[in-house]
């Protein structure tokens, strides 16, 4: 981005909390002329303060009934023109929104909500793609679900969640005890292979830009703390085609691990901005930054490379005087 060019923009992250927040802050703190605000739920979320006092924002929960008109309302009063949600429960909610918002000069960096919503279900996802791709074995846990049908182990998780909670490896029958027969559960094929990561970049013209396959060899709590960039066509390009049927736009995760054979089988999607984005932006794929120029109406590149990376984390620290600390009636 040309810093010469660049017009005055205000924009606000949600989520600032989380990792994901924190990487996008991170990545275009350089862009000229750009005031970031930040968004959270906890007066004491860590991404609060790295901007200043009044550039911080506390926002209900993501799920609560009046998140979208706190979002709108807080938009309008300090002139963001661009709102980038980073947190799972937020998103449908406020992609059903998108009108107002758009109506208002806002523009909503999320996927439409349909996809989102398939995102979110994960044995809808799965349905939506049978036929278009080979997937894992997969079907639906509940009264009608056959064990003695299935090759151990396998593993039954929940439809909705991240982060693999709620997720078990069934190794014999008796590991199916406690687990709610409603429906609410998706059965998969036990992938063994390594997992991989793939951050995509959805064009307005439905053009994939970017491709980036993180292979995740430590995780922490759903974040990948030791991690390296993958150059693989192969899968590179089932993530782009993925994307593309599901209807993803701007940024999604979508995950993959390798079957018995060796071959690539879709996990899930994340239609959000990722909490390892650092790793694709260092290696040369700086997707927040692309959502910037697409705002401000710059032709992107037809298509970006990127280069082999590994990365490993650790903690680093803010200081501040006591008296900045907010309180959850701010």
């Amino acid at each position: 981005m040309n810093p010469n060019t660049v017009k005055p923009l205000n924009i606000l992250v949600t989520g600032a909390g989380g990792a994901a927040a924190i990487a996008f802050f991170k990545a275009v703190q350089h862009v000229e002329g750009l005031q970031v605000h930040m968004a959270d739920m906890d007066p004491h979320s860590t991404g609060l303060y790295l901007v200043p006092a009044n550039r911080r924002c506390l926002l209900p929960p993501g799920a609560a009934a009046d998140f979208s008109d706190r979002l709108l309302d807080y938009c309008l009063a300090h002139g963001i023109t661009i709102a980038i949600p980073t947190v799972d429960c937020e998103l449908a909610p406020v992609a059903a929104e998108q009108e107002r918002f758009e109506t208002a000069g806002i523009q909503l960096v999320l996927s439409p909500e349909r996809a989102l919503r398939v995102c979110y279900d994960k044995l809808w996802l799965m349905q939506s793609l049978e036929g278009e791709v080979e997937l894992a074995a997969f079907t639906r846990f509940d009264d009608e679900f056959r064990p003695s049908e299935w090759e151990y182990p396998f593993v039954v998780k929940p439809r909705s969640g991240s982060g693999s909670r709620g997720v078990r490896i069934v190794k014999r029958l008796s590991d199916l005890n406690g687990i709610d027969t409603d429906g609410r559960h998706l059965v998969q094929e036990y992938l063994p292979g390594a997992e991989y990561s793939v951050d995509v970049y959805v064009a307005g013209d439905g053009r994939v830009v970017a491709s980036v396959i993180r292979e995740r060899i430590k995780v922490d709590s759903g974040i990948a703390v030791i991690s390296k960039t993958v150059i693989d066509e192969e899968i590179s390009e089932l993530a782009a085609r993925i994307a593309r049927l599901v209807g993803i736009r701007f940024v999604a995760n979508i995950q993959f691990r390798r079957d018995r054979d060796g071959r690539p089988r879709l996990l899930e999607i994340n239609p959000r901005f990722p909490g390892t984005m650092s790793l694709t932006v260092a290696a040369g794929v700086n997707m927040p930054e692309l959502c910037l120029r697409e705002a401000r109406g710059d032709a992107l590149p037809k298509r970006l490379d990127y280069a082999a990376l590994a990365m490993v984390r650790n903690w680093q620290e803010t200081f501040l005087p006591v008296s900045e600390f907010m309180s959850a009636a701010e």
